[in-house]
């Protein structure tokens, strides 16, 4: 038996992984990635950057994506929960502009396989919240692309509890996104 169970998504190459944890009175032990194990699952990549960022309740980031080189992420919470989301945006995929979430938390310590063209957002759900996350291409600023996190037509249902949309802290470029239509419109997709 492998280390990591892959569970599909109704989005073919988005999958949630399940780590085996080994427990007992004095905590757990557990790999977070193995590139021989991952290749068993059927997860070929060659990760080439590891990111990390902390936030506190009700923050949104996303959904961002790069235009040129493009990202599969790997991501997990290590601290906190978060609900963490894909939109695919593959040009000619037949689930283009449909989306999939998942909660991630230190708790159940599942991790969210996200490839290469989609759209990758996450709330915070706890008091705060510590994100790591794996990356297949290096961060390229001049190609950094977005979708609008409460656009209509791809109407992500995000997990709001107590939070209104009002409570919701996004960053400047993330309230600034265009929506799906108008991205659907603009030739960036040639390089998704």
């Amino acid at each position: 038996m492998g280390k990591f169970k892959r569970i599909d998504t109704k989005i073919e190459g988005v999958c949630v992984i399940e780590p085996t944890v080994f427990g007992d009175n004095r905590g757990y032990f557990m790999e977070t990635y193995s590139q021989e194990e991952f290749k068993e699952i059927g997860l070929d990549y060659n990760f080439v950057q590891d990111n990390q960022s902390k936030s506190k309740k009700g923050v949104l980031r996303g959904l961002h994506f790069q235009k040129e080189n493009t990202q599969a992420k790997l991501v997990r919470v290590i601290k906190g929960e978060v609900f963490d989301v894909a939109v695919d945006l593959r040009p000619g995929s037949v689930t283009y502009g449909k989306w999939e979430g998942v909660v991630l938390s230190e708790e159940n310590k599942k991790m969210f396989m996200i490839p290469r063209g989609f759209a990758h957002g996450f709330l915070v759900l706890s008091d705060e919240a510590e994100f790591t996350y794996k990356c297949d291409d290096i961060y390229n600023h001049s190609a950094e692309g977005g979708l609008k996190w409460d656009d209509p037509d791809v109407a992500i249902e995000w997990p709001m509890g107590d939070l209104k949309p009002e409570d919701l802290l996004t960053s400047e470029k993330d309230a600034l996104w265009p929506s799906l239509s108008e991205l659907r419109n603009s030739n960036l997709f040639e390089n998704l």
